[in-house]
């Protein structure tokens, strides 16, 4: 599946799928997710015990191995998500969840409220789990791991990725490659 040039990490049954509001032009240029520098995703998932290592983008793939895929809501790319409409966020919802329900993964893990709220309905979700469902997957919504959300120092924010991996019984893979 692709998102306007950028690939999705996907397959069926993964353990957790993350998801961010959309790729930006970077990305799409690279064919790789979170690229953006300043981006803190790749280093929050190795802190949060997700990744032997921190990844690379080019290893983005890899995530398959580990039960974990990455998407997007909306598939065009622009530089900043507010760039994106509700109309737009709402139909990348409908779009997602189509895409969620045929690989059910266990958990959809949104990468910031902001892109949720208005995806699906739901105005006053925060970080944490949801108690809405998307068919059979649970939901749960993460820090932005933009570097421009100063609300989530490093640490904070990787604490907030260890609660998810903890709530889904994913074993800590930092100790894995020791």
């Amino acid at each position: 599946m692709s998102t306007e040039g950028l690939d999705d990490v996907l397959a069926e049954g993964l353990d957790i799928v993350f998801i961010g509001i959309n790729p930006p032009p970077v990305s799409v240029n690279a064919g790789h997710s979170f690229v953006t520098p300043g981006n803190r995703f790749w280093p929050a998932l190795h802190a949060a015990g997700f990744t032997p290592t921190v990844l690379r983008p080019q290893q983005e793939r890899d995530l398959l191995r580990l039960g974990l895929g990455i998407t997007s809501i909306v598939r065009r790319a622009t530089r900043r998500a507010d760039e994106l409409s509700t109309l737009e966020l709402r139909s990348g919802g409908q779009d997602l969840t189509k895409r969620l329900l045929a690989i059910r993964p266990r958990w959809a893990a949104f990468l910031g409220v902001s892109g949720y709220r208005p995806a699906f309905g739901a105005p006053h979700a925060g970080v944490g789990p949801q108690t809405t469902m998307i068919g059979t997957t649970r939901v749960w919504v993460l820090p932005n791991p933009s570097g421009r959300n100063a609300h989530y120092p490093p640490a904070a924010l990787a604490a907030e990725f260890a609660r998810l991996r903890h709530a889904a019984a994913l074993p800590d893979r930092r100790t894995l490659s020791r």
